[in-house]
């Protein structure tokens, strides 16, 4: 199948799990993983009408930005877990980060994008399964209380709520307690109405789960294999 027709059966499929769970098909988004994607796959998503991309590495990235500057409309967020020595290059790139995981690489994008004169969004990474492997924020760590109560003091920074990427299994199932343990820890939040903060994205799914994140409340989907087929290497 080609990538448009992939593309089409992803909302398909995202469309009829909304519906089944009683949601607005409207209310989730499809970001397109590009990890390791070629340019011209990039360009046959966006042809399909794709305008929302994700991209795990910086470096990465910025040998691809020159050639996708002309794709208007499309949208850039950083999904992969970025090192504070990278955010500079990171808030320069993307419009969006998408891994934020400490204070430090938080105020370090804050100032950088104040100095660019621009506004970024942020998600904060959860490692919602406690994988030593996964970066993220304990959700019950003093790590993620400060960056709540840092929230206010951001000029140029919008936390706009939570991202996770929970243990992978071969039965997508598995990941159901998980999807539902962030979206619990999303409203919790919510209900606090702490300032600077808006809880109204959850970015939860990905190729093999993103129908049970849906009924688990995702408001955004990260899909690579699913419309470009395995992942190369690179």
């Amino acid at each position: 199948m080609s990538i448009s027709e992939n593309l089409n059966l992803v909302r398909e499929r995202m469309a009829a799990t909304a519906r089944r769970a009683g949601r607005p098909p409207n209310g989730i988004t499809l970001m397109a993983v590009t990890k390791t994607q070629p340019l011209e796959r990039i360009r046959e998503a966006y042809q399909a009408g794709q305008r929302l991309f994700g991209e795990n590495r910086v470096q990465e990235f910025t040998e691809k930005i020159n050639a996708v500057r002309g794709l208007s409309g499309a949208e850039w967020h950083m999904i992969g877990h970025l090192q504070t020595n990278k955010a500079a290059k990171a808030a320069e790139l993307f419009q969006a980060v998408d891994s934020v995981d400490s204070l430090k690489l938080a105020v370090k994008l804050d100032s950088t994008a104040l100095q660019l004169g621009k506004k970024i969004d942020v998600l904060i990474e959860i490692n919602i399964g406690g994988e030593a492997v996964k970066t993220g924020v304990d959700p019950s760590s003093m790590e993620l209380e400060q960056l709540l109560i840092a929230a206010p003091i951001f000029k140029a920074l919008s936390l706009r709520g939570l991202m996770t990427v929970p243990p992978f299994t071969e039965d997508p199932e598995d990941a159901r307690p998980y999807f539902r343990k962030l979206r619990k820890l999303r409203d919790t939040i919510a209900a606090r109405r702490l300032p600077g903060i808006n809880m109204d994205q959850l970015s939860m799914g990905m190729s093999h789960d993103f129908e049970i994140a849906i009924e688990e409340g995702s408001t955004c989907v990260r899909v690579g294999t699913a419309i470009f087929g395995e992942r190369r290497n690179n």
